[in-house]
């Protein structure tokens, strides 16, 4: 009975199963089923609403004896679908409020005006930036009835005690208290007639420390300041189409907020429309405050150098600032220029006590990289700063960058992270020219199946695990004894694949004429960057003290094998005050040179890269703009470049400090040659 018993439940349970199973399908299928009818339910709705704000927005002209009547008759009809359809389509409302935040996160008890506010999305838009308990009180100020009565149900819905709903003209409004912390035009200014009386009133309440904020759209004036510049076909084309909807996104409002204020920080950008493919409405982004003294900041638009990539070709300094720090004798009263490369000897720099230091580079994207770390060390506690620039990755960078970053970047650097945050996903240190090389390195080692020697030798925990390691590897072993013609053969082909002129310049930043230097000395490149890796491997400790090749080799830092700003107590100095010795410049060296007298300079191998008239020139600003016992120093990719006899006529004792034929010459052991050069007193030879 029991086997009997045993063998007929399987039967039982198989049917029960089966029957459960078909159930469960289909409970499945109708849940499935109810939830695309849910969806397209949604999307119907979605389209019905969207239809009803384009119909008014195409179609409708705005009608009435008075502006309220012409509002009333234009937004009326659309105020309930207003908020979804304007999310895909104001795109300047939430970089507007966090500037606004940013710069007011240590205040409470704040008064906001938001003039022409609508529905108050602006208000469930702020929270997100500064907590409800920072406002003493908000004031929502719109002519439209309809859009008031949308404002004061969410102001019910959401139980908001301190919000109110004015129906009154932005002209004629003033707070109760008096004064106000923040007002703001959100689109709204641009359909406000009389716009000098918006301006004036808001002007008249603007309490001495308050902001104010605007996001509109706009067209530049035939002649406008470099950022805001159109072209006229787009002038005429977004004026003439807006001026249909009684919209005047003209030039003349921002100009009369720039006689009344003085501009803190501005964005100008263009968003997609929504059911409109292709085109882009212009719109900006305003801050102003009342004047005080100082002048008001104007950012000339850069656009990066021909045949440069279009971002930054590294991603850290590389140039070892040990052997610097030795030869300069860096003090406070020193004012030293640059360049920026990566940024990270800036800031050394400064930790080393430069009075102050103005770090200059043509391309646009190094000085984004430099500003992102200047405004990351202002802003940000040590933890979020060391994801992002010691780990290369951070998983809130979004939000980060919307609330405490963009607020406080320049116009270029915010166009160029707002379209990269992704680096910061798929790791910093693997992105731009070099860490894009990096990456492929590291995808070919693996392939060939390498990728283990690749971390042991990263993370060798002795320098002599480390030399083990390396002089064992297939490869170096293959090189040194295998066959003479397989390894003649095998040279060509890798230097033809990744040592060619185009990959060299994209992927390591060498030019051309540095190329040609490598060449004049008689030394093929492959034999040039085998040394540089050999004498890397053999002298020093990736793990504990060589930051640039552990770097290379795994995306990251470490807290304890770092460059010097990113470790807690240099970030703290740099924070503390520090921090603000440093400019960020975006323009060519010599310019920069030929501005202002610098008692240090660096010149990194920028020497390189130019042309023997050029060296000439160089040598003559030098000894104009550097004083008498001032230091300059460079490092070259040949062991003897002939430009240093120009710099020596010029009036400088040059010294060269190492060579690579002499031996390794420090962590990056990427050049041939380092040189010091000290100004003389008395004229130059050139004179």
């Amino acid at each position: 009975m029991g086997a009997g018993g045993e063998g007929n439940r399987p039967h039982a349970d198989t049917k029960d199963t089966r029957v459960k199973d078909t159930t469960r399908r289909k409970s499945s299928f109708t849940g499935l089923k109810e939830l695309g009818k849910s969806r397209g339910r949604g999307l119907k709705q979605q389209l019905q609403s969207d239809w009803t704000v384009l119909r008014h927005l195409w179609f409708t002209k705005a009608q009435g004896a008075d502006h309220a009547s012409r509002l009333e008759s234009f937004y009326g009809p659309q105020a309930k679908a207003y908020d979804k359809f304007r999310a895909n389509f104001l795109w300047g409302r939430k970089p507007m409020l966090a500037a606004c935040a940013a710069r007011l996160a240590q205040r409470r008890d704040l008064i906001w005006v938001d003039l022409g506010g609508g529905t108050g999305e602006n208000v469930d838009m702020m929270f997100e930036y500064l907590p409800m308990e920072c406002f003493k009180a908000i004031y929502v100020v719109d002519l439209c009835h309809s859009l008031c009565e949308v404002a004061k149900l969410k102001v019910l819905e959401r139980g908001w005690k301190n919000v109110h709903v004015v129906e009154s003209d932005a002209c004629a409004f003033t707070p109760p208290e008096g004064t106000a912390s923040l007002v703001t035009f959100s689109y709204s200014l641009s359909m406000i007639p009389p716009f000098h009386d918006a301006v004036d009133a808001a002007c008249s309440y603007l309490s001495n420390d308050g902001l104010l904020g605007v996001a509109d759209f706009f067209v530049s004036s035939k002649y406008d300041l470099p950022m805001r510049q159109m072209p006229w076909l787009r002038r005429f084309f977004w004026r003439a189409t807006f001026d249909t909807d009684n919209i005047d996104i003209g030039p003349e409002r921002r100009a009369y907020l720039e006689h009344r204020l003085e501009r803190v920080w501005e964005v100008n950008s263009q968003g997609s429309i929504p059911y409109v493919p292709y085109l882009r409405a212009p719109y900006y982004v305003w801050i102003g405050r009342r004047h005080q003294l100082g002048h008001v900041p104007h950012e000339n638009k850069v656009d990066r150098p021909a045949l440069f990539p279009p971002t930054f070709l590294y991603t850290q300094s590389w140039e070892d600032p040990a052997p610097d720090m030795e030869v300069m004798d860096i003090n406070p009263k020193d004012r030293v220029l640059t360049l920026t490369s990566g940024g990270c000897n800036a800031l050394n720099l400064l930790l080393h006590g430069a009075g102050e230091v103005v770090s200059v580079d043509c391309n646009p994207a190094q000085s984004a990289l430099l500003e992102l770390k200047v405004c990351a060390i202002q802003h940000l506690e040590y933890d979020d700063f060391w994801q992002m620039f010691g780990e290369g990755r951070h998983p809130r960078i979004e939000s980060i960058y919307e609330r405490t970053l963009a607020p406080f970047l320049s116009q270029t650097s915010n166009k160029f992270w707002c379209k990269r945050l992704w680096y910061f996903k798929k790791g910093l240190y693997f992105q731009g020219g070099m860490g894009n090389l990096c990456w492929i390195v590291q995808c070919l080692l693996a392939f060939v199946g390498c990728a283990n020697t690749v971390k042991r030798i990263a993370n060798a925990p002795t320098l002599e695990e480390q030399r083990r390691i390396w002089d064992n590897t297939l490869l170096l072993r293959f090189i040194k004894h295998g066959p003479a013609l397989l390894v003649y053969i095998f040279r060509r082909i890798v230097t033809f694949l990744c040592f060619n002129r185009i990959v060299l310049w994209f992927g390591g930043g060498v030019p051309a004429k540095q190329y040609d230097l490598i060449k004049e000395d008689g030394l093929p490149v492959d034999t040039y960057i085998a040394r540089v890796f050999d004498g890397v491997a053999e002298n020093s400790h990736l793990r504990s003290s060589n930051y640039f090749y552990y770097n290379c080799m795994t995306g990251h830092f470490l807290k304890d094998n770092c460059p010097a700003y990113l470790k807690e107590p240099a970030f703290r100095q740099l924070k503390s005050g520090l921090i603000d010795r440093l400019t960020v410049e975006t323009s060519t060296f010599l310019d920069e040179l030929r501005s202002r007298k610098y008692t240090k300079v660096i010149l990194m191998d920028h020497l390189d890269w130019l042309s023997p008239h050029q060296h000439e020139e160089y040598a003559r600003v030098l000894a104009q703009q550097v004083p008498a016992g001032g230091i300059v120093i460079w490092r070259s990719a040949a062991l003897c470049p002939s430009y240093s006899a120009v710099v020596a006529r010029a009036g400088f004792d040059v010294r060269c400090i190492s060579r690579a034929d002499q031996g390794y010459m420090d962590r990056v052991n990427m050049y041939s040659s380092f040189f010091v050069a000290t100004r003389l007193g008395g004229s130059s030879k050139m004179d």
